[in-house]
């Protein structure tokens, strides 16, 4: 089974520019085999963590806007996970979906939410598990992967790989110290669960904030077998069978 992980330029506010962005990769894992293929976090509208941002960007997932998505998708063989905004009546979520052509899979909602999100965004309270062509995995986006209950719970249920949607835009110097730490939390979650964890991240500049990646596959053993390089859109694919 082959996995892609896709490293995006940075969209804010446009989810038919990030629609592009998607259906483009996604091709391209589908020429080189994929049957999965994962993209950023919140990147079908971007990481808008301004109340007001959020709201105004926020798709319910069984409203026609999403089907509109769903529709754009349909001549996509691979199953995808991508980060959107979710609205759910009054509430905002971080959400992580699973699509597979025309078909809502499910999805899930970040738990470990940081500190600049807690106001915007409510947390999830379950890691679902899915499956891709027999592949079982589950979902973590960005930050879950500091703490090991969520790589756990999707142990738990089976899994071989976990994917983790991320964002790391970041002031400069914060990126720099977080450039390698990245790395070794999610190594961390793959050594204790025995699982493969792919992350697919932004890349670029915007002001004094910096986009590094990292956007890679990483073995049960902690080991990263393969990264897009960073500051770099790009694509890597990974025979995980």
């Amino acid at each position: 089974m082959k996995v892609a992980a896709c490293q995006m330029p940075e969209v804010q506010g446009s989810p038919a520019t990030a629609m592009a962005w998607i259906e483009t990769y996604a091709l391209r894992a589908a020429a080189q085999g994929a049957g999965l293929v994962c993209f950023p976090e919140c990147f079908l509208h971007g990481y808008l963590v301004e109340p007001w941002q959020a709201r105004d960007h926020a798709m319910a997932l069984d409203s026609s806007a999403f089907q509109g998505v769903l529709e754009r998708l349909a001549v996509i063989e691979p199953m995808l996970v991508f980060g959107m905004i979710e609205a759910d009546g009054d509430r905002l979520y971080n959400t992580a979906v699973v699509v597979n052509r025309e078909r809502l899979v499910g999805r899930y909602r970040k738990i470990n939410l940081l500190p600049g999100e807690r106001s915007v965004f409510s947390p999830g309270d379950s890691c679902p598990i899915f499956a891709a062509n027999g592949l079982i995995f589950g979902i973590n986006i960005c930050s879950d992967t500091q703490t090991a209950d969520g790589a756990a719970a999707i142990a738990a249920g089976g899994a071989k790989l976990i994917a983790c949607p991320a964002n790391n835009m970041m002031k400069r110097d914060k990126a720099a110290k977080w450039k390698d730490l990245h790395h070794e939390s999610r190594a961390a979650r793959a050594r204790e669960t025995g699982l493969w964890v792919m992350s697919s991240d932004v890349t670029g500049e915007r002001e004094d904030s910096i986009a590094l990646g990292p956007t890679c596959l990483i073995n049960p053993s902690g080991n990263v077998v393969a990264q897009v390089p960073l500051l770099e859109v790009g694509i890597v694919v990974v025979d995980i069978a």
